[in-house]
């Protein structure tokens, strides 16, 4: 497996009160590094065949269609490898760890469900027969609303679940007692999620969570792998590239309701972390959409 080091921790723009994250795009190349992150992740791939699949600590070429759930905390990536494509299509679909709920979770409509759940923390690989009979609705996804698309991303659960011929990824699981389960971790990331919009800081968020300053930028970097400031504007770049294409608001409107004084600022901080401008973001990325 790589190096703990190289493996980059994702803020995903999926705020408390959402449900379901699609991202929904056609692209010529993978340049996300190997990351991790607390939320459920399902990825589709079509014509991707050539592309390097990493999931924990297994390695594998993908074919040209693929179907993958990879559950909370757990490394993952892709990367272009062979692949010679330059229309992959690709499309994410990311929700909370706690969408669903133990009590749900333990009726008995919900058990093929849990049950691939509690698999997933190895990642899980769907057959290709499976990927292609559920194309065309997964596809189909970002252009539903509302519950339509929450009760439809239901159903996707349960065949995926129901499915023949699963393939589990990795030996390596996560030692959760790391991640957000954490309970001073999680009041830092309710509090930042609150007051992202604000002027937050390291004296303030550091009496939130009841350290002093420099015990709090030891814990926040040994946590997130990312110093306190770099964690913020994961968080406000996250909200602004939803917001670049969700919203009609001009940039730098998005720019100072994301928590940024300067439009400058915001460009560069931006470009470093998504490789383009908030004005090519938005020409090129379509797709995304969110459940209230």
């Amino acid at each position: 497996m790589k190096n703990i080091t190289k493996i980059h921790r994702e803020i995903t723009p999926l705020s408390m009160e959402d449900s379901f994250l699609v991202f929904d795009r056609v692209k010529d190349n993978f340049d996300f590094p190997i990351h991790y992150h607390p939320e459920y992740e399902i990825n589709f791939i079509q014509n991707g065949k050539g592309v390097k699949r990493v999931v924990g600590d297994h390695i594998e070429e993908i074919d040209d269609i693929e179907l993958v759930l990879v559950g909370p905390n757990l490394y993952h990536g892709w990367e272009m490898n062979k692949c010679k494509n330059k229309k992959i299509h690709e499309i994410t679909i990311q929700f909370h760890n706690d969408l669903f709920t133990d009590s749900l979770l333990s009726r008995r409509i919900m058990a093929s469900i849990k049950d691939m759940f509690n698999r997933s923390i190895h990642g899980i690989l769907f057959s290709k027969k499976t990927a292609n009979e559920l194309a065309e609705r997964i596809v189909k996804l970002s252009r539903l609303d509302g519950m339509d698309y929450f009760l439809e991303i239901i159903s996707i659960l349960q065949d995926m679940a129901n499915s023949r011929n699963q393939r589990i990824l990795s030996t390596y699981t996560v030692d959760y007692d790391k991640f957000e389960d954490d309970d001073k971790m999680k009041i830092i990331y309710e509090y930042v999620q609150k007051n992202f919009s604000e002027k937050i800081t390291l004296d303030d968020v550091s009496k939130v969570a009841l350290m002093s300053p420099v015990s709090f930028n030891r814990f926040i970097k040994k946590r997130t792998g990312k110093t306190f400031v770099n964690y913020l504007n994961d968080i406000r770049v996250g909200y602004a590239a939803r917001w670049l294409v969700e919203k009609d608001s001009s940039i730098s409107e998005i720019a100072f309701k994301t928590g940024f004084n300067n439009i400058a600022n915001f460009n560069r901080i931006f470009k470093s972390l998504k490789k383009t401008t908030p004005s090519q973001y938005r020409d090129e990325f379509y797709g995304i959409k969110r459940i209230l």
